[in-house]
């Protein structure tokens, strides 16, 4: 392998010395990076240029999201510093920030937290990836905005901006992976008349089953997936106003690891385009209201959002689901946010949402019930000087009731109260140096499956326990980032500290279900959380790039042992040369030269064999891209990804497969991740770009 990594790398070499009449002034680059301290992100304040963010934050723009290869838009996401991802198989990923996950990230999605049921290990984002502009990922209880759950972090998924006045535009995109066959297409078009704005999309995408070196194939790890949104409203001098609407469905198959006992091979016959059993059926519905109203000198902005995710799961036969959960959410955000005199930017304001689950089906993880909760929330932003400081406080309740079920469940009440603040300051220090410093306290309370979990839960391999005596998480964080920006290098680092008292997490207690699963059971303790990133990009010349990501996370119980779920210390490097600028036949033309190192996770959680440790690897991955033009219009843009082209066998920590069935013939337990990858992907434009 490392032969293959160094032919890779003298060849990329070759490349860029051989372009070199191709390098201009290296002063463009010097100012591209200046330019992304005036991107404005999401903050404390509403929005906020990054250069004035106390807390860490990722900016991934739409050219990167397209260059990049994933079955999922979690996956796409998860190579950012401080960002991973919990899989089960090749279609589900969830998002982990800073070894946090599940209830612990907000993912924002059409401006309100999307709500899919999200406590369940096999229970992805129900995002259609075609969709999303960019994402901005904010790292730490720093936004008070959301509420409970925002312990680790939001992720916001940004769409598509508004038409350019006077235009209808749009694109048509496909793609194509190689190792799961999978296909893909979106159509996408956009308008703005008048002041009247519209947009609309409709995305398909499946995959049959991927394979590996050492699994072979892997039956029923293909999935379906189809989504279609559309948005209307109104630009006016008085603010603006849009109706957005969604539908997504996905369609997985549930991997689970049964071997034969004579070959060692995975037992299964679903290994084309459709989904054997065991299976699911995850259908998300979306209707949000968002509105922003200029009142006096500053903006009033009012979201209402009404979500429905029904997750089936048919075990038995094709027609008749045994789990069959409905959750009903309505979101409310109601803000106003001003800009006043003395260089203040002050944001108040309540939010909170409304949940109705019920269960449809014949079998149980968890029972019905209902949740309310509600928080009030004030922010405030001064520059004194060199310094920007920021701030602020939030206090939330929440109301939680279960229902009673035959004799697995029994009902029950709770109520959950939490304040969460923020204090946060940057100051530049020269020229190229930025100081950032926060402390901030989170809140999240328990879900109802850390609660009351009592069944089995197929796509993890595993029988739950919950623990009707949690309590609430809360969270003490601080952050110190120093940044630095010159002609040829620029640096981003931050490090963290964090105490979670009550960290909620579930293990196995040594005992086994009459369906010979292993039981895991709910609790809870202190965890200590320490860790750091750091981004290091090298430009010597003209659109030539070197650049390395490093992130660290460790957690452990206070006096115990090491926490589940941490990922992997991590470090992304990547050797980018950009060809080409306007005015060629193939303009914006890249070429890049990755290699994704993960090390080995020996801090593991090793009671009663929860987790078992995992063996470092190395990912080489190459890609290149360009736009097509003709007489300065662009006709198309291309991309070609290579993903694990060394075919390396490997199992993420982070992945749920990793503790399937061993294999008798080699001995080695769980199932592998995907081989080697090729994509292509083609964007067609429409209209006027």
């Amino acid at each position: 392998m490392k032969r293959v990594i160094l032919t890779a790398l003298f060849l990329c070499i070759y490349i860029f010395s051989s372009a070199q009449e191709h390098i201009a002034d290296s002063t463009d680059v010097f100012w591209k990076h200046l330019e992304l301290g005036e991107v404005v992100v999401t903050g404390l304040v509403g929005d906020t240029r990054v250069k004035e963010m106390a807390t860490p934050i990722s900016v991934i723009p739409a050219t990167e999201l397209r260059s990049r290869a994933s079955s999922n838009i979690i996956g796409t996401i998860a190579r950012e510093p401080g960002i991973s991802e919990i899989t089960t198989g090749g279609g589900i990923s969830k998002p982990v920030i800073r070894g946090l996950s599940y209830n612990r990230v907000v993912v924002v999605n059409d401006g309100i937290r999307q709500e899919g049921q999200q406590w369940g290990d096999e229970h992805g984002v129900e995002i259609d990836g075609a969709s999303v502009h960019s994402v901005e990922v904010l790292k730490g209880p720093a936004s008070l905005m959301y509420g409970s759950d925002a312990l680790a972090g939001v992720i916001i998924f940004r769409p598509e901006p508004v038409a350019m006045p006077g235009t209808i535009t749009g694109d048509i995109a496909s793609e194509y992976q190689s190792n799961n066959g999978l296909a893909a297409y979106s159509v996408h078009t956009a308008g703005n008349k008048n002041g009247w704005i519209w947009d609309a999309r409709f995305s398909d995408k499946y995959a049959h089953s991927y394979s590996n070196r050492f699994d072979g194939v892997v039956p029923n790890s293909g999935f379906r997936e189809r989504a279609v949104s559309a948005m209307a409203g109104r630009n006016a001098g008085w603010g603006y106003t849009r109706l957005r609407a969604s539908y997504f469905h996905l369609t997985p198959g549930i991997i689970e690891g049964e071997r034969d006992p004579l070959t060692g091979e995975l037992e299964g016959d679903a290994t084309g385009y459709v989904p054997g059993l065991p299976f699911q059926h995850v259908r998300h519905f979306k209707l949000v209201s968002d509105n922003t109203f200029h009142v006096g000198t500053g903006d009033l902005k009012a979201i209402v959002g009404w979500q429905q995710n029904r997750r089936q799961e048919f075990e038995e036969s094709a027609d008749v689901c045994g789990l069959d959960f409905r959750l009903n959410t309505i979101n409310y955000d109601f803000r106003y946010q001003v800009k006043t005199t003395g260089n203040w930017k002050i944001a108040a304001g309540i939010g909170g949402m409304f949940q109705k689950s019920e269960n449809l089906g014949d079998e149980y993880l968890i029972p019905a019930y209902s949740l309310f909760d509600a928080g009030v929330f004030g922010t405030a932003s001064k520059t004194l000087g060199l310094w920007t400081l920021t701030g602020g406080l939030r206090a939330d309740v929440r109301l939680l009731g279960s229902e009673a079920l035959e004799d697995r469940f029994k009902a029950f009440d709770r109520t959950f109260n939490g304040v969460s603040a923020s204090i946060g300051a940057v100051r530049p220090l020269g020229d190229s140096f930025t100081l950032r410093l926060n402390a901030a306290r989170g809140f999240r309370a328990p879900n109802l499956s850390e609660l009351s979990s009592n069944g089995e839960h197929e796509g993890t391999l595993r029988y739950e326990i919950g623990n009707t005596d949690l309590k609430p998480e809360y969270s003490l964080q601080a952050d110190l980032g120093l940044d630095f920006t010159s002609k040829y290098v620029s640096v981003q680092s931050a490090l963290f500290v964090s105490r979670i008292d009550n960290y909620i997490f579930a293990a196995r207690n040594g005992a086994v279900s009459d369906e010979g699963l292993p039981v895991y059971a709910f609790m809870s303790g202190t965890a200590h959380l320490k860790g750091a990133e750091i981004s290091l990009d090298i430009h010597p010349v003209h659109s030539l790039h070197i650049g390395s990501a490093f992130s660290c996370v460790y957690a452990r119980e206070a006096g115990g042992d090491d926490l589940p779920l941490i990922p992997a210390p991590r470090l992304f490097s990547e050797i980018k040369y950009e060809f080409s600028h306007g005015g060629c036949t193939l303009s914006n033309s890249f070429l890049a030269l990755n290699l994704d190192w993960n090390f080995a996770q020996n801090n593991f959680y090793a009671k009663d064999d929860t987790e078992t440790a995992t063996p470092a690897y190395a990912l080489l991955g190459l890609s290149a891209g360009a736009d097509i033009m003709y007489r300065r219009h662009k006709l198309a843009s291309v991309y070609l990804i290579g993903s694990n082209l060394t075919d390396e066998a490997y199992q993420p920590h982070l992945s749920r497969l990793k503790y399937a069935e061993e294999n008798p013939v080699t001995g080695r337990r769980g199932v592998f991740s995907m081989g080697r990858n090729i994509t292509v992907k083609l964007v067609v434009p429409i209209g006027r770009q």
